[in-house]
């Protein structure tokens, strides 16, 4: 095999027979080095963000919301103190805490706005969630019982136009029974506190009371929506969950948080399998280009195939001799696609909002997307795959070019040499 080896690789620095011919045939190798190499690195990148964006998304998700909770079929949660001891009980849940969940509106001023509120344990709360770093003003500990404080999102606090001190009135659906009529609850409530999450869905839509308060104003008693959990492994939550069903009472029940934002994840995986599938024709039409290159060198060569055949060169020996040619065009490209592709996607973070600042645009607008900053997350794996199905098709891609090389007839190819 030494024999093609070498040939091809001279075949790949040699210069053309013509001129304008052989200017053309290496104008056409380059742009298709230059094709896999751009299709490569696009994949590379593309991949990458859909990785940096899952994973942002999760960790800002689970940063406000828990890994699995326990929760009433009738949306209260009376025995919630046994609950959480069963499930603390398990060596794979590291806290848990109650909450009270319900919808209410926010006025101040003219400002009305709607949200879910959470009464929390503040203390308990900080084994479950990750308020504490997104704090903005205040302190979650400010959520003392019967001094009836709450807790803002950044967005929702910008919206009603309230600051850390103001008065929010708080009304909630469920209304008191007069003998004249069905009145809304209304409670003035001081902010003391806002956070930034870095998820529009909540930082525009929820809001933080202490789990006294809430259980007063809902009329709910002793009782609480459910217990949230925190996992040691946030990827053991459906197992946990399956295994938590069989030993919970039959009032309540369990989700973890791939059921309860299993649609962001999902269109995300969707998403990161179109864009593979899209950007792998890009690299295939890319490959492809060498099927030109390889039977336009094909043709030039000729002579020099057939002296090869009369030497004692095999079919198999000369169809090797193009399809080393062919690989060896295919891993330029692809060497230069995975040093770009994977020094874009380790830089990305510098290189986006140098483009945003130079050219005035914003790729993510804070109040459409979840997230307004593009993340990235190289996977040597995914750089792996994509080198490897780049490389298959540049060396299907030499197939019929090197097949037309082996079926060359020596006579008629030395007939007016």
């Amino acid at each position: 095999m030494k024999f093609p080896i070498l040939v091809g690789l001279r075949y790949v620095r040699a210069k053309r027979r013509n001129a304008s011919g052989g200017s053309f045939i290496s104008f056409i190798s380059f742009v298709s080095m230059a094709g896999i190499a751009l299709g490569v690195m696009a994949l590379i990148v593309v991949l990458s963000v859909m990785n940096g964006f899952q994973d942002e998304l999760r960790s800002r998700i689970l940063g406000v919301a828990a890994h699995a909770q326990i929760m009433g079929y009738d949306g209260e949660l009376r025995d919630w103190e046994q609950v959480a001891k069963l499930a603390e009980g398990r060596p794979e849940v590291l806290a848990s805490a109650p909450f009270v969940q319900q919808q209410a509106m926010f006025s101040i001023d003219q400002s009305v706005r709607g949200a879910i509120v959470r009464g929390i344990d503040p203390v308990r709360e900080e084994g479950v969630a990750e308020f504490a770093s997104k704090m903005k003003a205040g302190v979650l500990t400010d959520l003392r019982p019967g001094e009836f404080g709450v807790i803002l999102g950044r967005e929702l606090a910008m919206a009603l136009g309230a600051r850390v001190g103001d008065k929010v009135t708080l009304i909630a659906p469920q209304g008191l029974v007069t003998p004249a009529a069905v009145l809304p609850r209304v409670k003035q409530f001081r902010l003391v506190g806002i956070f930034e999450a870095g998820m529009y869905e909540f930082d525009s839509g929820l809001a933080l009371l202490n789990i006294q308060d809430a259980q007063v104003l809902y009329q709910m008693g002793d009782a609480v929506s459910g217990v949230r959990l925190r996992l040691k492994e946030l990827f053991d939550a459906p197992r946990v969950s399956r295994q938590l069903s069989q030993q919970l009472p039959p009032d309540a029940y369990v989700t973890d948080w791939t059921q309860s934002h299993a649609n962001f994840f999902r269109a995300v995986q969707m998403e990161k399998t179109v864009m593979f599938i899209i950007l792998t024709l890009i690299v295939a039409v890319a490959a492809f280009n060498i099927v030109s290159a390889l039977v336009m060198a094909v043709q030039d060569k000729r002579a020099d195939i057939a002296i090869l055949r009369t030497l004692g060169a095999s079919p198999a020996a000369v169809m090797a001799i193009f399809v080393i040619q062919g690989a060896v065009m295919g891993l330029i490209g692809l060497g230069a696609g995975v040093v770009g592709g994977v020094s874009l996607a380790l830089n990305i973070t510098t290189v986006v909002p140098w483009i945003e600042r130079t050219f005035g645009v914003q790729f993510l607008a804070k109040d459409v997307y979840y997230i307004s900053d593009l993340p990235s997350k190289l996977l040597w794996g995914d750089v792996v795959g994509v080198v490897g199905v780049a490389f298959v098709l540049t060396l299907v891609a030499t197939l019929y070019p090197s097949w037309r090389a082996s079926r060359v007839n020596p006579a008629e190819a030395l007939r007016y040499e």
